[in-house]
């Protein structure tokens, strides 16, 4: 099938992309040919793109220009990141534990940010890792979380790395217990004597934006205080989920929660490390 033709907003974002990435500031010819338009199509598009200030000309060089300046700076202060960090360290002060913030990719998740106590200084933030659904609580969450015609990437991906996806250590098994709890507990799976237990955050329209991950020493886990870390991890989750839904219109019901069923670790149930 051919390719879409392009249109003169993937023109221009092209332009101001392949700008910002320049080692150096980059001549007119330069654009051009990287971003495959003719000269003089490439020149019309970037007058306009100077004049809205997402370009800066200096003579026959083009630079980020101040649009893309003020956004960088909005994104620091209004990113994902930056709008959970308060979270991430009420929920490790309240606690004791380390808490990551992890973010749907293709197959697997990526932890963006982690907040650890000094106590946990031997447990890797995993900070800019990405995570595999079967290894750890954090995609494990969000895949439960998932519509299962979404989830079959992660599964996809566990099955070739080796892990099996039927019977009662399967992945489905796995996934079934963290759809129906709303919560995700794995021990030592990843690394011993490490455990976690994470929830996905689900904004308004129902999609899981991103998941909190509780991760400790396993015997922090047990059966007495894992329906305590649980509360704590709802109410967290359930703050963000509010954030990142903003103001609701008269009459809209806030975010559905995932269902909080009890999960009580056992021998039988899938170990794993930090999420």
């Amino acid at each position: 099938m051919p390719a879409a033709p392009r249109t003169a907003v993937d023109k221009a974002l092209d332009l101001v992309e392949a700008v910002a990435r320049a080692p150096r500031p980059p001549r007119l010819t330069d654009l051009a040919e990287e971003v495959g338009l003719h000269r003089a199509t490439a020149y019309r598009v970037l007058v306009e793109l100077v004049r809205r200030g997402w370009v800066l000309r200096a003579g026959d060089r083009y630079l980020p220009g101040t649009a893309v300046l003020r956004l960088s700076s909005s994104a620091a202060r209004n990113s994902l990141g930056a709008l959970a960090r308060p979270v991430l360290e009420a929920l490790s002060e309240r606690t004791g534990m380390m808490v990551n913030l992890q973010v749907p990719e293709a197959d697997r998740s990526r932890v963006i940010d982690a907040v650890r106590p000094d106590r946990l200084a031997m447990i890797s933030r995993l900070t800019g890792e990405t995570l595999p659904v079967h290894r750890f609580a954090g995609p494990l969450a969000l895949v439960a979380a998932l519509a299962p015609a979404d989830r079959l990437p992660y599964l996809r991906a566990a099955e070739e790395s080796g892990h099996p996806l039927t019977g009662p250590d399967g992945l489905l098994a796995d996934v079934e217990r963290a759809e129906r709890s709303g919560f995700a507990v794995e021990y030592g799976r990843n690394e011993q004597p490490v455990a976690s237990l994470a929830r996905a955050v689900v904004t308004r329209e129902g999609t899981p934006v991103c998941a909190l991950t509780l991760v400790g020493l396993g015997a922090e886990f047990d059966e007495a205080r894992l329906p305590v870390l649980r509360e704590r991890l709802r109410e967290a989750t359930d703050e963000l989920a509010r954030i990142l839904s903003g103001p609701a219109a008269p009459g809209t019901p806030e975010p559905a929660a995932p269902d909080s069923t009890p999960l009580t670790p056992s021998p039988s149930t899938s170990t794993e490390g930090p999420a």
